[in-house]
């Protein structure tokens, strides 16, 4: 996301700066160029601590060193009318961002991907008052803060909608094969409903024409792993050029967040699924954005959190009408073509910088 709009805004003639980390998501001991320029982007990376994503304490080490050195490059770089995109993950990063943009006299935009401490929250950690009064001062100093969907904006002072995109490159492949694909691409994290996709993976496992892939990595995928079943199967992550042909292997595509996260997260998943032209399998709240989507929309199912079952009777609809299959994929691509593409993301992006 920070890449397409960095490089749109650096081609249509603004001046760009990246302020951001030494390690690759994947990669803490990755070594990258401390400052380059990319397609007309300054990109300033920045030293942190290099404990990784998989320990959660030095996770959070390498947050707090992160924020210290980024705060003093926002106090080198940032000038008086520039703007200040703050972009979550890491959480927080809104106070840091105000505080540089107060020093320095800059307008700051939160671009808000996901609410911290309310994640933390939801996920069972102890009540974070004294972290929201925090952050609740740095969204209210902001000139905007963006949301996802309307149930986060509703929980933001200042906000507006721009939903997040998929590559403008996605398109469908035709990939025949004989199983029927349920696909999950990407993070299998905290926020993620694992338990109702392993019920019907269960349920499933004496059925040769339907197959479980697994693309991506995530906090979750080692108890899928764990239990050792015929109908699933695992891959890394998919580069960014093959990222058509490996959303396109399945005939759908399971989605889901834990209900406690609705409004707090949207999986950005859900974009390049429509862009395939798949359908959406979605395990979360029946009342939240996605959901009302896909219903309105008839562009996959909505189910039930905990309800292996009737994922499982979903896959088995689908597998046996694949015309019905398509249908939907190229219901959810008309939708994505009409709300949810990089051009009118990037467009509304310009419209609030100028």
């Amino acid at each position: 996301m920070l890449s397409d709009l960095a490089f749109h805004l650096a081609a249509r003639g603004w001046t760009v700066s990246v302020v951001t980390s030494r390690q690759k998501y994947d990669d803490a001991a990755a070594r990258l160029p401390r400052r380059e320029t990319i397609a007309g982007v300054d990109v300033r990376r920045v030293w942190s601590t290099r404990f990784g994503r998989g320990f959660l304490p030095g996770r959070a080490i390498d947050y707090a060193t992160f924020y210290i050195s980024a705060f003093f490059a926002l106090l080198r770089g940032a000038e008086r009318g520039s703007t200040i995109v703050a972009l979550t993950d890491p959480p927080l990063i809104s106070v840091v961002a105000a505080l540089a943009a107060m020093l320095r006299g800059a307008r700051l935009i939160n671009w808000t991907q996901d609410l911290f401490p309310e994640v933390a929250e939801a996920l069972g950690m102890r009540s974070l008052r004294v972290l929201r009064r925090v952050r609740n001062w740095s969204l209210r100093r902001a000139h905007t803060n963006i949301a996802l969907g309307d149930s986060m904006a509703a929980r933001l002072p200042n906000a507006i909608v721009i939903h997040n995109w998929a590559d403008a490159a996605l398109h469908p492949v035709d990939i025949p094969h004989d199983r029927f694909i349920a696909g999950y691409s990407g993070n299998l994290g905290r926020a993620h409903d694992a338990q109702t996709m392993l019920a019907a993976i269960r349920e499933l496992r004496d059925d040769a024409d339907i197959e479980f892939v697994f693309t991506g990595g995530g906090a979750q995928l080692d108890a899928i792993r764990a239990e050792r079943l015929p109908n699933v199967r695992f891959e890394g992550y998919a580069p960014r050029e093959r990222l058509s042909e490996s959303l396109s292997a399945a005939d759908a595509h399971l989605v889901t967040l834990l209900p406690a996260l609705e409004g707090l997260i949207v999986p950005s998943k859900f974009y390049g699924v429509l862009a395939v032209a798949r359908p959406v399998l979605f395990a979360g709240a029946a009342d939240g954005d996605l959901a009302r989507i896909i219903r309105t929309h008839d562009c996959g199912y909505v189910i039930e959190p905990g309800d292996g079952h009737a994922l499982a009777a979903s896959i088995r609809e689908l597998a046996a009408d694949r015309d019905r299959a398509r249908a939907m994929g190229l219901r959810g691509r008309r939708l994505y073509d009409e709300k949810f593409t990089p051009q009118l993301a990037l467009a509304s992006w310009e419209r609030l910088l100028t």
